[in-house]
């Protein structure tokens, strides 16, 4: 039902494939297997199609409007709860994502400037006589100089990050 709605409202609008994909971000081939009902876009983007159809979610899926019964309007708050109820799982799994990859940059941070510390610097011992030699060793140089210049500057943006992405209850 999605699908054919979605053809019929498009095709009204006067708008092409390519034009509705070009408005929603996707390729075309994307709007031509929603078309086809070969898949099913998300909940985030069946809003942006509604958006740049300037057509109800409610109409694509295929409710009828012009009779507002009580429990049509019942059943469109049901689904629109749901659909809210999926938006704050992903976003509170985005968050949570991030918090950990945050977390574990922190963790690389550190034990990067600890095997540093460790080796102390010992590139600067070697013969830099053989090209191979002073390639690696300037190489090595230059990592551990950018590296003590910027991880702070990460390490400081990462903790703040893992604050402000924190589950506040």
């Amino acid at each position: 039902m999605l699908n054919e709605n979605m053809k019929t409202i498009r095709k009204s609008k006067g708008l092409s494939q390519q034009e509705l994909a070009v408005k929603l971000n996707v390729v075309r081939q994307t709007i031509s297997k929603w078309e086809q009902g070969l898949s099913v876009p998300d909940s985030d983007m069946l809003i942006s199609i509604s958006e740049a159809l300037e057509t109800p979610v409610s109409t694509l899926l295929g409710e009828n409007l012009t009779e507002s019964k009580v429990d049509d309007l019942k059943a469109i708050s049901a689904k629109l709860e749901v659909i809210n109820l999926q938006l704050a799982q992903r976003k509170t799994t985005r968050k949570r994502i991030l918090q950990w990859l945050l977390i574990s940059l922190c963790v690389a941070i550190v034990v990067i400037f600890a095997i540093l510390w460790s080796l102390e610097s010992s590139y600067l011992g070697w013969d830099y006589r053989d090209p191979e030699t002073a390639v690696l060793g300037v190489a090595f140089h230059s990592f551990e100089w950018l590296f003590v210049r910027l991880a702070p500057i990460i390490l400081i943006g990462a903790i703040i990050g893992i604050f402000l992405t924190r589950k506040k209850e």
